[in-house]
């Protein structure tokens, strides 16, 4: 098989385009699946995407073309060439066209793609193995991704990156009669070395075990604890509305009269959020890679760095979206959105210590099929799933029924009394999309459950 170094340099040289943009990446993959507290699957895979970005230029107009491929075979690269330059030939006037970024070749540009096995399961499968023997019955999935890229571009641009994405998650359920409980723990990782799956089973083991005592509890406003998962999954949504294009248009519920929401103070609890390539154990690719644009990313910025941002700032709304030509338009700071978040702000307080001293209140462990109800106030609505808990008196003393919940992650922010320490979490709604995340646990007093759910 042709080497990504080599197809980006054939495609380059074959392209007939102004200008032109190669990615290829190399994904190496393994999984490992348990159900009944047996093992049921494992693998490893290996597979190549790579796109063809062609730029033509017609007086103060440019076009953009894109094709995207698996193919391995070198006599199917011209083809895939000529596709994007007819793509481009036939595409209307591109909105966000700037002079391409120049550079030059990376140290690192002729390393080989990197593999995973299935061996980085292995102090994974030998915890899980002592956990089978127990009488709750586990469930679960573990994987492992090595996405190698290499980038390229006609003004001289080469970079390469391995970006390594690994979660495990288990489910666990308990019969006890008259009810089953159900429970969920998980953790994102780069290489399962920090993966401690006997923390994990002892975590779940203590969640079914509030589950022996069940509260029904009718909808209405909660003191609600979210730990560091669920806050995960409210704040990834945020940051995906947070472009600058729309919030300018007045699209967004980051917009205001006349400009954007940037400077409105959300809250006295000094809360960062922000995006950083370099965040310990979170790190990800540290330049533009996009084979496609959006309101807040640019085929045109393929290979500028990404900087550090800080979307919140001392619970201050700080910074939103803007690839370069927005940001010109606009005449606002270029922003990359990155691919990990980071919320911090708080005190050392775990969400134990928070539970302490609660005099009544919820804990909910994880949301999911979160869904927008409203974009001009990011309101959105979604379920309790695995585990919600009342708290009485400093201790937790049943399980209660799930809820449909409605709420806006701003108000959240807005409405929110304490924050506890920030930790290392795998999102539970969107671990496929997204998965480097840090968060604290937040003490919200009115969390809005608008309806009883019958899910499990």
């Amino acid at each position: 098989m042709i080497s990504p170094q080599e197809l980006t340099e054939y495609a380059l040289k074959t392209s007939r385009a102004d200008e032109t943009i190669v990615m290829v990446t190399d994904s190496s993959e393994a999984s490992l699946r348990w159900a009944g507290n047996s093992m049921t699957t494992n693998g490893v895979s290996t597979s190549r995407r790579w796109t063809v970005v062609a730029i033509v230029h017609d007086r103060d107009t440019s076009r953009v073309g894109t094709m995207t491929s698996t193919s391995v075979d070198v006599d199917d690269i011209e083809a895939m060439v000529r596709a994007a330059e007819t793509a481009a030939a036939d595409a209307r006037p591109a909105e966000d066209a700037m002079p391409l970024i120049v550079g030059d070749a990376e140290a690192n540009w002729g390393n080989p793609a990197a593999h995973t096995d299935i061996e980085v399961f292995a102090e994974v499968a030998r915890a899980l193995e002592a956990g089978f023997d127990g009488s709750d019955k586990l469930y679960g999935f573990a994987h492992h991704q090595l996405d190698s890229l290499w980038l390229a571009t006609s003004t001289g641009i080469r970079r390469h990156h391995v970006q390594p994405t690994g979660s495990v998650e288990v489910n666990g359920k308990r019969d006890f009669g008259s009810h089953v409980g159900s429970a969920w723990v998980g953790a994102a990782t780069r290489d399962f070395r920090d993966v401690r799956v006997d923390d994990l089973l002892a975590q779940l083991a203590t969640r079914l075990d509030w589950s022996a005592h069940t509260v029904d509890l009718p909808a209405g406003k909660y003191e609600t604890l979210l730990p560091p998962s669920a806050v995960a999954d409210l704040l990834i949504y945020l940051a995906w509305t947070m472009e600058g294009r729309g919030a300018q248009e007045g699209h967004t519920a980051l917009s205001r009269p006349g400009g954007t929401r940037v400077g409105e103070r959300l809250t006295d609890v000094p809360l960062t959020l922000c995006s950083d390539p370099a965040a310990p154990e979170l790190e990800f690719t540290p330049f533009v890679a996009t084979a496609a644009s959006t309101d807040a990313v640019s085929v045109f910025d393929n290979g500028m760095p990404i900087e550090r941002v800080d979307w919140i700032r001392d619970g201050v709304i700080n910074a939103l979206a803007y690839p370069r030509a927005a940001a010109a338009e606009f005449d606002a700071p270029v922003a990359v959105p990155g691919d990990n978040l980071v919320l911090t702000g708080g005190s050392d307080a775990s969400l134990e210590d928070m539970v302490t001293h609660t005099e009544r209140g919820l804990v909910l462990t994880t949301l999911w099929y979160i869904r927008e109800v409203d974009p001009a106030t990011l309101l959105l609505t979604g379920l309790t799933r695995d585990g919600v808990y009342l708290v009485e008196d400093g201790r937790i003393s049943a399980a209660v029924n799930n809820f449909r919940f409605n709420e806006s992650p701003l108000d959240l922010l807005r409405r929110v009394t304490e924050a506890g320490v920030t930790t290392r979490t795998l999102p539970r709604e969107w671990k496929d999309w997204f998965t480097r995340t840090a968060m604290p646990p937040l003490r919200i007093p009115d969390f809005h459950m608008s309806s009883v759910s019958q899910a499990t």
